[in-house]
This record gives structure tokens, sequence and C-alpha cells, in this order.
């Protein structure tokens, strides 16, 4: 007997996959963003790259990685349509093992970078996709939940790649450096064993004129059958979507020019904007200063040795992790908006505090021993400022594009996003070396005046997207075009507004009263053939010939 598709799997249990493979991609994105902090500052690996006195060198070794992952990101606006989600996130992975391949195996500097670029295509192309397919499978009241557990085991790959690191700097010779690189192996193993065998987005699948396998996977991810009516009503909704969008796109002609021309109703520039902004607001908060370079910062600010540098930056990240959970609960409760402008405040805070302890730290008037004892106050609020980041701005930069944009643009805004991220994730890193040898103590009042600057950007420009279906944003664009948010009550509220709530239960009054019993026998026979199609068992496949004939 056949167990059907997705080996029987239904409702939470096949959500739940599907988040396994997501949250694996983000924790190999999390690992390869934490694990050339530990390697850059790793003897061997400078000696035999040639590089120990070049910070310039060292930072564009690091950075290289973010060029990569930017055209990767980029790539996806015209990949990711085309391919589908679950094979544009496979593309992603093959390419990403062609580059760790190359980075494991490398004996000289420009073998390195090859594998580093190599390793961002593809780690571009999979964090601009994995947050789309995840938030296209989900419930709305649990897509802020997942997309931010994926977020958290972010930063488990983080943390694990701070202590592998850490273990490994006691080991002599290459491996030290060369056995966490191949680390990653692990997870890129859990990706190809479980994509293929998950569902496509059933928003994908509509889009491309397959509505009839959509409403299967809609059916098997609520849990319900295909002709029920909260299932009837929610494809509906994505078709008329897709239709609106349709009648309503601005061509990327347009777009690259600034102009939504006569069909900009669905607001598709400032969409775009809004979820190109968290993403830079994410890297202009610090973050990378501390996430590629902790063990760098803590030598060479604050005048730790590299095994206390290592054991702190590896102590800091469970913090960091264990810290970050505090988002899964409160990202739907808190919603989007709060939860970006408590956390930017209390990064600003932090950051202002270590400037001031740095700046204290290289006074020598005051004495080696006052430097020590600001220094070590320093240390706290680097950890104080990763809690912060953790709730806030960790997860909501990653869904929010997600959300923000329409289905027509939703891949290609994902793609914006993270390659905003990943360009500006280069841009604070190569600076990086370069600022603390430069300019000291000051560098750090840069990250102090941008998180501050969050909180009023936030305020007046972000709606709020929590507790909406994405349908709903679709609406809320359709009908408000003032770029300035902060006046509207249901903009700001993380609340799903009545006027959505009332509106879908009308639908779905409307869904149940116009199927009648030969309509809903037409619904089952389509859904018997679609099931057969996507792959059932011999028993469905026999069941589906009988009602045909």
């Amino acid at each position: 007997m056949g167990r059907g598709p997705y080996f029987g799997l239904r409702g939470g249990w096949l959500t739940f996959w599907v988040t396994v493979a997501c949250a694996t991609d983000m924790t190999l994105f999390g690992y390869d963003q934490g694990v050339f902090g530990g390697v850059i500052v790793t003897p061997d690996f400078l000696n035999l790259m040639g590089i120990a006195d070049s910070p310039k060198l060292q930072s564009t070794v690091t950075a290289i990685y973010d060029i990569g992952c930017f055209f990767g990101a980029i790539s996806t606006i015209w990949i990711g349509e085309r391919l589908g989600r679950k094979n544009t996130i496979l593309t992603g992975t093959t390419i990403m093992s062609i580059g760790a391949v190359l980075q494991v195996a490398a004996f000289g500097l420009p073998q390195m970078f090859v594998g580093r670029i190599i390793a961002g295509i593809g780690n571009g192309i999979n964090t601009s996709t994995a947050p789309v397919w995840q938030g296209e499978t989900s419930q709305a009241s649990w897509r802020g939940k997942l997309v931010v557990i994926e977020m958290i085991m972010n930063i488990a790959g983080f943390s694990l790649s701070n202590w592998v690191t850490f273990g490994m700097s006691y080991v002599p010779g290459s491996v030290a450096w060369r056995f966490p690189l191949a680390l990653q192996f692990l997870f890129i193993f859990i990706l190809f064993a479980t994509v293929p065998w998950l569902p496509e987005s059933p928003r994908w699948l509509i889009a491309e004129g397959r509505v009839q396998e959509a409403d299967v996977i809609l059916a098997d991810l609520e849990n319900k059958n295909v002709e029920d009516p909260y299932i009837v009503t929610e494809s509906k909704e994505i078709q008329w979507a897709v239709n609106y969008e349709r009648e309503n796109t601005v061509p990327w002609s347009m777009l690259l020019r600034g102009k939504a021309g006569p069909n900009g109703g669905t607001c598709t520039i400032r969409r775009l904007l809004l979820g190109m902004g968290t993403q830079a607001m994410q890297q202009f908060s610090g973050i990378n200063v501390t996430s590629y370079y902790l063990p760098y910062v803590l030598i060479r600010s604050v005048g730790l040795d590299e095994k206390l540098a290592r054991l702190l930056a590896a102590c800091n990240s469970v913090s960091y992790l264990l810290f970050s959970l505090i988002g899964i609960p409160n990202v739907e409760r808190w919603g989007r908006r709060k939860m970006m402008m408590y956390a930017a405040f209390g990064q600003f805070f932090c950051y202002m505090i270590i400037t001031i302890c740095i700046r204290y730290n290289e006074d020598p008037s005051i004495g080696q021993g006052a430097n020590r004892q600001w220094a070590t106050a320093s240390i706290a609020f680097f950890f104080l400022y990763y809690v912060f980041f953790g709730i806030g701005w960790q997860g909501v930069p990653w869904l929010y594009p997600t959300e923000i944009n329409s289905l027509s643009m939703r891949t290609k805004g994902a793609a914006l996003g993270t390659a905003t991220n990943w360009i500006v994730n280069f841009l604070v890193v190569e600076i990086t070396p370069i600022g603390i040898a430069s300019i000291g103590w000051r560098f750090y009042i840069i990250w102090t005046v941008f998180n501050f600057s969050f909180i009023p950007i936030v305020y007046f420009f972000y709606p709020e997207t929590a507790d909406r279906t994405l349908e709903d944003i679709d609406h809320f664009f359709q009908e408000n075009q003032k770029i300035l948010i902060h006046r509207d009550r249901d903009a700001k509220s993380s609340k799903r507004p009545a006027r959505y709530v009332e509106r879908e239960r009308e639908e779905v009054r409307r869904s149940s009263s116009v199927v009648p019993a030969d309509v809903q026998h037409m619904v089952n026979m389509r859904s018997v053939a679609a099931r057969a199609n996507a792959g059932a068992g011999d028993e469905e496949k026999g069941l589906a010939t009988h009602v045909e004939r």
C-alpha cells in the first residue's frame, strides 16, 4: 500500500521537515560566517598564505566570500523563479560543495580566494531562497517563529564554528584550519538528503499555472482535504494576488530607473526598499565587526592573548544562542517593529559604552592598570550587544523581505535584500581590521551612530507584518499609498487588523456556500488525480483511474 508523497507526512510534521531543511541551510550559513574568524588568527594559515603581516590581505581573504554571496543572491532574481524554491537551493548547495573543496585543499592564496568566492555564490543563492520557501509553506501564525528559528540555527552554526576553531587551535599544522573548513560538508549532506523529497512552494506553483498541484500541497501542509473551504479560500487568495500582480507588475527596465509607471498600485519599489533596508540596517548595526572578527577585536582593541580571545568568543556565541531563543515566542507577540526598535536602542547603548571603554583602554595617561580595567569592562558590553542583536535583529531582517514583497516580487525582493546584506557585509568586513588599526577607538563611534538612527527609521517607515497572511500585506499596499505609516493604527498593530479577519471569514463563508455536491465531486476528482500525478502509491493511482472512468 502506497503512503503518498512526502512519506505520508502531512500538517505539522511536513512543516517540521521543511523547517529542518531551511534551518540546516541557515546553520551552514552561520557556520561559514563564524569559521573564518577562527581561521584568520591561526598562525599556520597566516604563514602558509603569506599574509601574517598584512591586515589588508587578511581582511580581503575574509571579505571576498561576501562578494561571492552578493553575486549568488543577485543571480536568484533570474534563476529563482525559473527553477523553483527547491531546485534553487539544491543548485546553491552544489556550488557551495565545490567552493568548500577548493578551500580545504588550498595551499596558496589564489586558490583560497577562488574557493571563498565560489562558496559565497552558493551561500548567496541559498540564503536568498530558504526564507522564501519557509515563508511560503508556513501558516501565518507560525511563519515568523519558523523563520526566527532558522536564524537561531544560524547562531548555532556560528557558535559551533567558534568552539571547533577554539578546540582545533591546540592542534599543530594545517589540520587546525582545514578540519573546521571541511566540517561544513556535514550540513551539505543533510541538505542533499532532505530537500529533494519535500513539497515545492504552493505559491510558486500557482504563479506557474500549476493550481491543482498547489491545492494538494496546501491541503497537505494544513492537514485538510482539498475541498475544505479554508483551502479553497487560501487558493483563491493566492490566485487573486498572482492575477493582481500580473496586471500591475512593473518591469525591471522601469524599476531600475526608480519608476512605477501607471501600474504602480502594488507599491513595488517601496516594498523592495523596505526589505533591502532591514538587511542594510542589520549589517550597519556592526554585527560582523564581531561575528567575523571577535577574536581579532579582543586581541587588537582589548589586548587579550590569542587563546583567551578564542575562548571568550566561543563563550559569547553560547550566550548569543541562548538569548536569541527569546525571539521565538515573541516575534509574533511583540511584532517586527517593536523588536527592531527596542533591540536597536540596546545595541546603541552597548556600542556607546564599548566606545568609551576602548577610548580609555587606549589612553596611556591613566596607566596600564586602569587601561586593563576599562578593557575588561568593554568585554561585558560586547556580550550584552549580542543579547540585543540576537533577540531583535538576527531574524527579523531575513523574515521581513519574504513578507513585505508581493508574490511576483518575493524571490526578487528576497534576492535584492540578501544581496544588500552581503554587499554591506563585505564593506564592514573589509574595513574592520583597517579601521581598528587606523583610528582605534573612534572606529566604534560609527556603529553607535548607526544603531541610534534605526529607531526613527523603523518607527516612521516600516509597517507591521506580524499576524498577517501574505495576501493581507498585498491588500495593505493596494489600499495604502502613504510612505509615512506612524499615524496608521493598522500599520503599527502587532495583531491582525479586524478588517482582514472579517474579509477572510466572508470568503470562507462564500466558499462554503458556493461549493454544492456536484462541484465538490469535481474537486474530489481533481484532488485524487493530482495526488496520483504527484507520486502517490499504487492504491491511490487505481482510485484515480476509477474516478476518471
